[in-house]
């Protein structure tokens, strides 16, 4: 951005870190009336990985900031009654269906520059419609088939026509059902008064600004523009009439804005002790974790195993309002195994034997079990705590 109107407000650092924190759910009371689906209305956006190591990912996020929310719950409160659809926002996630009119711009964009290059039969796109419109909603597997018999990638033309009519806003995503894509067709998915794409690309860029600032609390111009990845230029082009107001932040290098909301009273209330998913929007973006809590964290499934510090799918340890380590949890039968424990210190050990056995009772498990701790000297006492 060329020119910058003064900031609204100076935060120190702290600040900033307990604006984030109440934003996104993890300080205060939370909202148990308002449940999973509260969860997904305040963050915006929920993002699904394949991933499942203590539960998939999307599970994860509620249970973070609810505490031990049934996982059948969650599925339900995502899936059932028509409150939600999948769509690519931060990447694939689960989304609030009152906000489909606003990636009116996406579904455009998807339309004039189709995504992918494959050819289809001719006809394969209309057959897949008309089998939705017949017997849907369905899973590409009873679509005609996922894959055409090669590599991974080698979709069929079902599953490539059905993939394109999602991202065209023909189809949408209703469910997943065994980790597959539920698909059904928009017009009888998505509710009448919400079924348009009637709003201009600045209408919906702007309102997709306004409730990542809101997610987020406060943010530099990369963080919000990446929260549902729009472009630093989108970002440029609506911000001043976002409803967002600048802010300078005590150590951030870079201009910030805030939602008004999050800056008219002081942050209280309980922090939340739990583990988070590395998919976690309080976390998914490395540098803004950095920047705000001073802790580095990399996700390291896709890392090489001999190369790996933390493990296949670490998970931070938030307490108090800052992250206090990290553990790399597996499940071997009813035991929740910490194969790879990192503490920033002592004061974490018990946060962390709390967490684990929170987390252990969630899944169904009756026993913890501690391997490796980094530093080894606490090896004995978390051991002990979770004990």
């Amino acid at each position: 951005m060329t020119t910058l109107p003064p900031p609204a407000a100076e935060l120190s650092a702290d600040e900033a870190r307990r604006i984030v924190l109440r934003a996104q759910g993890f300080l205060g009371a939370p909202d148990r009336r308002a449940g999973v689906r509260g969860v997904l209305r305040r963050l915006g956006a929920v993002q699904l990985d394949t991933i499942s190591v203590l539960a998939r990912s999307h599970e994860l996020i509620p249970y973070a900031r609810l505490g031990a929310v049934g996982r059948a719950t969650v599925e339900d409160a995502y899936w059932s009654g028509g409150h939600a659809f999948e769509y690519w926002s931060h990447a694939a996630c689960v989304l609030p269906v009152e906000e489909w009119p606003h990636f009116a711009f996406r579904r455009r964009a998807y339309r004039a520059h189709p995504h992918w290059h494959h050819d289809l039969p001719d006809g394969a796109y209309g057959k897949v419609i008309d089998q939705l419109r017949a017997e849907g909603p369905l899973t590409a597997t009873e679509l005609g088939g996922a894959k055409n018999g090669g590599e991974w990638w080698d979709w069929s033309a079902s599953k490539i026509a059905v993939e394109r009519a999602l991202m065209h806003g023909e189809v949408v995503c209703v469910e997943r059902r065994g980790w597959k894509r539920v698909y059904d067709l928009a017009e009888r998915a998505i509710p009448d008064r919400l079924f348009h794409d009637e709003l201009d690309d600045r209408e919906c860029l702007r309102r997709l600004v306004r409730l990542a600032g809101q997610a987020l609390g406060v943010g530099t111009r990369a963080d919000i523009a990446d929260y549902h990845r729009l472009k630093g230029d989108h970002f440029d082009a609506v911000v001043a009439d976002s409803g967002l107001v600048p802010v300078a932040v005590e150590g951030w290098a870079k201009p910030a804005w805030a939602d008004p909301e999050a800056l008219a009273s002081t942050p209280r209330g309980r922090h939340r002790t739990t583990l988070l998913s590395p998919f976690d929007s309080l976390i998914w973006e490395r540098a803004r974790t950095e920047r705000i809590f001073g802790f580095t964290h990399r996700l390291e499934a896709y890392v090489p195993k001999p190369k790996r510090i933390h493990g296949y799918f670490a998970m931070p340890l938030l307490s108090g309002g800052r992250l206090l380590g990290r553990v790399d949890p597996a499940r071997e039968g009813t035991t929740l195994v910490a194969r790879q424990t990192s503490l920033e210190s002592a004061k974490a050990v018990e946060p962390m034997a709390r967490a684990l056995g929170e987390a252990a009772e969630w899944v169904g498990c009756d026993t913890v079990r501690i391997e490796r701790v980094d530093p080894p000297a606490l090896a004995g006492p978390l051991a002990a705590a979770v004990s």
